[in-house]
């Protein structure tokens, strides 16, 4: 079968939370989610899932249907004493970020008179210094890949290192994924670099449409494919309505 960028996404956002444990995952977007449903449904079976408000999940439901198996009460007080203790994985948007992974979702041009204004820093540093925390960018460009995003909301490993231990100890960005490939900071110094690329991507296109140095290595593996039962999974049960291919545009 054919397999679908938005399909490969789809599996590289659900990679995100493999051998994670039981916490709880935070998938913001359509790919995430279908993501981190289809982790839960396959190689992540204690991940903890919620209906987006505050409830929890012991079924995994299609993407805009109700669940019908409530396992447990999360309120927004008790979600932030997961936060705090570092057991959830947060799969964030970002409208800037940078190689050290530092993400903006507040605004565009200088603070004082910004050009857009976006949605606010919200729980961002909180996120980021806390618990695992990951990306997802559904459309990769020199106006998201930015050499240096106009306001920090996401902390960076630049910005974690210069405010010392206390910002250190937690501090994980775990990947970056976006309609392009799969990006991590597993460098020397924790700059961004390619991991994988989606099938028919090129090194040198990536580059392009970031706005700063990639580290790419020599040799760079294709995102893996998702098997005949996550297809099943991803298509029949997850999200029959094909959500995902209204975020991700087609190869």
């Amino acid at each position: 079968m054919t397999v679908t960028r938005a399909e490969y996404c789809v599996v590289a956002c659900a990679e995100a939370w493999r051998d994670a444990g039981e916490i709880l995952a935070a998938p913001i977007g359509t790919v995430p989610t279908i993501g981190a449903r289809l982790a839960r449904l396959t190689f992540a079976s204690d991940l903890l899932l919620t209906d987006g408000e505050a409830l929890l999940t012991a079924d995994v439901p299609a993407v805009g249907a109700r669940s019908e198996v409530i396992e447990g009460w999360l309120p927004y007080r008790r979600h932030l004493a997961l936060v705090a203790t570092g057991r959830r994985h947060v799969m964030m948007g970002a409208s800037q970020i940078d190689r050290y992974g530092n993400q903006n979702i507040s605004c565009v041009g200088g603070w004082a008179k910004p050009r857009r204004q976006l949605l606010g820093v919200r729980g961002a540093p909180v996120n980021t210094l806390n618990h695992p925390t990951s990306y997802w960018i559904p459309r990769h460009s020199r106006r998201v890949f930015v050499e240096r995003v106009d306001m920090v909301c996401g902390v960076g490993y630049d910005r974690a290192v210069a405010a010392g231990p206390s910002a250190t100890r937690f501090h994980h960005l775990a990947q970056v994924v976006s309609d392009l490939g799969v990006f991590d900071f597993a460098t020397p110094d924790r700059t961004m670099r390619v991991r994988s690329l989606h099938p028919g991507v090129t090194a040198g296109q990536v580059a392009d449409a970031t706005g700063f140095a990639l580290a790419i290595p020599d040799e760079v593996p294709d995102t893996r494919e998702p098997t005949v039962e996550e297809l099943r999974l991803i298509r029949e049960v997850i999200d029959p309505n094909g959500l995902r291919e209204r975020e991700v545009r087609a190869a």
